[in-house]
């Protein structure tokens, strides 16, 4: 995938998208979702996301999660400490039952992370898995 707009290429394994997907029917009927965790190239061109954290505690219905950061320091720290460095790159989540298309509640989301005096990073990524019982679509928003 290649935003465009930040000439930004986005790799994700696509066994941690089925990871991801099965993570998320697991909460069927309820939205889920977790951190996303990757890397850098040395030009800035492309990001590779390879893993995901979950959280241990979050909110989740049919139309919304929202989740906390309580118990994943220690997480990311032993992902920083890993060659390549890994850290924190993006959210992920589900939207059972519907088109993975960001709502104006995930936008803004997004835009508070972007915002927030904690995150060191210029281009937070959401991914978005939408899924029916026939079939799976993913959605990928970068912001810039």
């Amino acid at each position: 995938m290649i935003n465009k707009e930040i000439k930004l290429s986005i790799s994700i394994d696509e066994t941690l998208l089925i990871e991801l997907t099965e993570i998320g029917k697991k909460h069927y009927p309820n939205e889920f979702g977790g951190f996303l965790i990757g890397y850098y190239s040395d030009d800035l061109k492309q990001l590779n996301i390879t893993d995901s954290i979950q959280p241990t505690k979050y909110k989740a219905s049919k139309h919304q999660f929202e989740r906390d950061t309580i118990g994943i320091n220690e997480t990311l720290k032993s992902h920083y400490e890993q060659v390549p460095k890994k850290y924190y790159v993006g959210e992920w989540h589900t939207h059972p039952d519907n088109i993975p298309i960001p709502s104006t509640a995930d936008i803004k989301a997004l835009n508070e992370i972007l915002k927030h005096k904690d995150t060191s990073i210029q281009n937070p990524t959401l991914l978005i898995i939408g899924y029916t019982q026939k079939e799976g679509r993913i959605w990928v928003l970068c912001s810039f």
